[in-house]
């Protein structure tokens, strides 16, 4: 596993460990705008990637990533990590598998005192165009206060089916117009990227806050 990319105040209100999608590294684009957007709202991020991302920057050759469930003691070593180096108040999550990664490992570090909440960024709910294949199991039970920002019309979850899914209360669902999974919106509807990734920063910052 690679260094923390970190970005924000070294006097954060809050710190975001925030893990990458499955084929995306902790520097794309859209982990650039997020941690740069939470960053200018007092949040500091650590962005970190899983082995076999880390391998890819270092040879060049693209692996798959594995199944989320095989990350999950990866994540929990970054946040013993993060909290080696001195992170305060912390939270985890990720963007798409990222986010689902963090969550399946949120109820024990929450329960442990390691973790305040959990924030997914675009949780891949299913594969896209296979809705019945669903990762919402654990969700149902979840303990630990968790946000989910969900673009409108996500392929891996839109809003008019994940509103009917059975999800813990303990879960905040926040919505992106129009947002697809890097919460893009289509031309033409009175929205921006620029301004629904402020939008899902300000949820992020909002969350923080009161968690």
């Amino acid at each position: 596993m690679s260094d923390f990319l970190i970005t924000g105040p070294q006097s954060p209100i809050a710190t975001v460990l925030m893990a990458h999608g499955a084929g995306a590294a902790m520097d794309s684009p859209f982990m650039e705008a997020m941690a740069a957007l939470l960053a200018a709202r007092e949040i500091q991020v650590l962005r970190f990637e899983f082995a076999y991302m880390a391998s890819r920057r270092a040879t060049g050759k693209r692996k798959p990533a594995p199944k989320a469930e095989l990350l999950a003691d990866s994540f929990r070593d970054a946040a013993a990590r993060a909290r080696m180096q001195g992170a305060g108040r912390l939270f985890i999550g990720g963007k798409s598998m990222g986010g689902r990664v963090a969550s399946l490992v949120a109820d024990d570090l929450h329960a442990a005192g390691t973790a305040a909440g959990l924030i997914c960024l675009g949780y891949p709910f299913h594969p896209p165009g296979m809705p019945e294949k669903l990762r919402t199991r654990h969700l149902e039970t979840l303990v630990c206060p968790a946000l989910i920002v969900q673009g409108e019309r996500d392929p891996f979850g839109g809003r008019a089916e994940v509103e009917a899914y059975r999800l813990s209360p303990a879960i905040r669902l926040v919505w992106v117009a129009d947002g697809d999974h890097d919460f893009g919106p289509r031309g033409g509807r009175g929205v921006t990227r620029k301004g629904n990734l402020a939008a899902a920063a300000d949820a992020v910052a909002a969350f923080v806050s009161r968690a």
